[in-house]
């Protein structure tokens, strides 16, 4: 279940002249990999890289790899040369999430990004201990980590509801994830057989975006179900 999961995860998340994160954001909750390819290619540094990672995320689901691939590297290449220049808890948690989507598409590069991925969250978590999207980030690692190394659903559940708490203050540049930290925390509930609790979260998570793929997605699973 967890493999699908993360196939069908991060993507159905929650410019024109230069990309925004709203406009990236509103074309991977409609699978648009037609207007995320526009929109990497019209975008710059930290948006380029998440444009990419939105692509790519997407492109996984539609079966297209090569532009997986592709995308997954542009976005990594993007992020590592932004950090060399400055250093920032976004871009460390975002490349975070990239090196974890190439180790769950190929488990070899595990002993690669493993410890990066590590040490990039908890450097972003030391950089700005209140920052949702690293908070979220670490519920997604938490998730598929097993709990002998650190990770297990209920610190997922623990730190995505960190994240939830944290996207209540203000935000007005990158602002991404807060229906997508929902949407996990129901995840990780529905892991534990609480499958209440975790339909309510992902009706939160269409609450705050009613546009959020992926929280209608599941919540239509359980309707067929039923």
């Amino acid at each position: 279940m967890k493999t699908l999961l993360l196939i069908t995860s991060l993507t159905l998340a929650s410019h024109s002249a230069i990309a925004d994160i709203s406009e990236i954001d509103n074309a991977a909750n409609t699978m648009d990999v037609t207007q995320l390819k526009l929109l990497s290619e019209n975008s710059h540094d930290y948006e380029h890289a998440y444009a990419n990672y939105r692509l790519a995320v997407t492109t996984n689901i539609t079966g297209q790899r090569h532009l997986t691939l592709k995308s997954l590297t542009q976005a990594q290449d993007t992020l590592e040369a932004l950090l060399t220049q400055q250093t920032s808890a976004d871009s460390q948690a975002l490349l975070a999430a990239v090196y974890g989507m190439q180790i769950a598409l190929d488990n070899s590069k595990g002993a690669e990004y493993g410890m990066k991925t590590a040490l990039l969250l908890q450097q972003a978590t030391k950089l700005e201990p209140n920052n949702p999207r690293v908070s979220l980030v670490k519920a997604i690692n938490a998730f598929y980590t097993p709990s002998v190394f650190g990770g297990g659903i209920n610190k997922a559940q623990t730190l995505a509801s960190q994240a939830i708490t944290q996207y209540e203050q203000p935000c007005d540049t990158i602002c991404w994830g807060h229906s997508e930290a929902y949407t996990w925390r129901g995840l990780a509930k529905q892991e534990q057989g609480d499958l209440a609790g975790a339909m309510q979260d992902w009706q939160l998570a269409l609450d705050i975006d009613p546009r959020y793929g992926w929280a209608k997605f599941l919540l239509s699973q359980q309707a067929v179900k039923q």
